[in-house]
């Protein structure tokens, strides 16, 4: 019986075509990564939907400090404004971005504001973890939740406190070395694997031995492979083209379940040792029925109820079947076979990983 389970899925990994990936799609440059920025900042301009100044009193010291900078004196002045809320802003700066460039902000709501929709953040400084300022984000902030509220009901649709701003931050210093001062590069796997690894040398190497007559990388460990610059050929053309060499990347074989949506996503080198199973369910019903017994007429008896209980007990059919998975594909056949529900599929995987016939990592999230 094939019966496909909907609520899992099987990813087959090309069962006899494997796909070649290219080397940039799986490895990053070591010393090559985004930077992360953070700032404090207020929005203005909402719609009676910021914060409670009694309930945040750091919105109410930035407001002042801020008009203070801009010649007015709040200090002694009671502010009652709800159109204002402190935010924070996160950003990521890529590696060897110039000056003048333009990056995404995110904005989210640090005290009891309601809803940023509607708000324009001012000018923020954003801080690296060195303590330096490296862009300064403002503009209106674009938000996809909403909320509405009336007397006896409120409707809530996404986080209307949280926004993004495109291209909503200049960068204003540049991070710290170029990438013509790297002298070795490091590729390093997102996946990390020996053969992987392997594969990646010797695909470079192919490369440099026909265009520059020598072997320009090896391996390192699982996770990162050297390569060595040719002195004859600019770095980052020599980046782009080994970056478009294209290998078969080798995977470990896992099985990972998800018990909460009942998901199984079984790896393609995936096998199970011959064992023979079955699965079968046990209901137990207790149902209460109580009668109520009346009393004789003319008598002095009292109405009382007497309770009456029906248990029922029912065991499906156990269906034994022989496992055997020599390939993914005759592994899902089998399962299949059985014809379970996705807990079930879960639950004979763990019972299989127990027993030791499961030649994969299960991991269970």
């Amino acid at each position: 019986m094939m019966k496909l389970l909907l609520a899992t899925l099987f990813i087959l990994h090309a069962g006899l075509a494997f796909a070649s990936t290219r080397i940039k799609d799986i490895v990053t440059l070591q010393g090559v990564r985004d930077n992360q920025l953070v700032g404090y900042g207020l929005v203005m301009g909402l719609q009676g939907t910021g914060d409670s100044l009694r309930n945040s009193p750091f919105t109410e010291q930035a407001l002042q400090s801020m008009l203070e900078r801009m010649g007015i004196n709040v200090r002694n002045a009671t502010l009652r404004t709800r159109n204002a809320a402190a935010v924070m802003v996160t950003a990521d700066i890529p590696a060897f971005a110039g000056t003048g460039t333009r990056i995404d902000v995110t904005v989210s709501s640090l005290g009891d504001a309601q809803s940023l929709k509607g708000g324009t953040l001012l000018a923020t400084p954003l801080m690296g973890g060195d303590g330096y300022n490296y862009a300064v984000a403002q503009g209106p902030i674009a938000v996809s939740g909403f909320m509405a509220a009336g007397e006896a009901e409120n409707v809530t649709q996404g986080v209307p406190t949280a926004g993004r701003i495109p291209n909503g931050a200049l960068i204003e210093r540049e991070l710290p070395g170029r990438f013509a001062d790297i002298a070795q590069l490091v590729l390093e796997l997102r996946n990390p694997d020996f053969n992987t690894a392997s594969r990646i040398a010797d695909a470079i190497n192919g490369y440099t031995r026909q265009h520059f007559k020598t072997a320009s990388a090896h391996v390192r460990d699982q996770r990162s492979v050297v390569v060595q610059r040719p002195a004859k050929m600019n770095g980052a053309r020599f980046m782009a083209a080994i970056g478009d060499l294209t290998v078969i990347p080798d995977t470990p074989a896992k099985v990972v379940v998800d018990q909460r949506t009942g998901t199984v996503v079984i790896g393609r080198d995936v096998t199970v040792s011959t064992v023979a199973l079955t699965h079968g369910n046990l209901t137990v019903r207790v149902t209460e029925l109580p009668r109520v017994a009346q009393p004789a007429p003319f008598s002095d008896g009292e109405t009382a109820i007497e309770p009456r209980t029906q248990i029922t007990a029912e065991e499906q059919n156990g269906h034994l079947a022989i496992v055997t998975g020599t390939s993914l594909q005759s592994l899902v056949h089998g399962l299949n076979q059985i014809g379970l529900k996705p807990t079930g599929i879960i639950a004979i995987l763990q019972t299989i990983k127990t027993a030791g016939a499961l030649q994969a990592d299960l991991i269970v999230q």
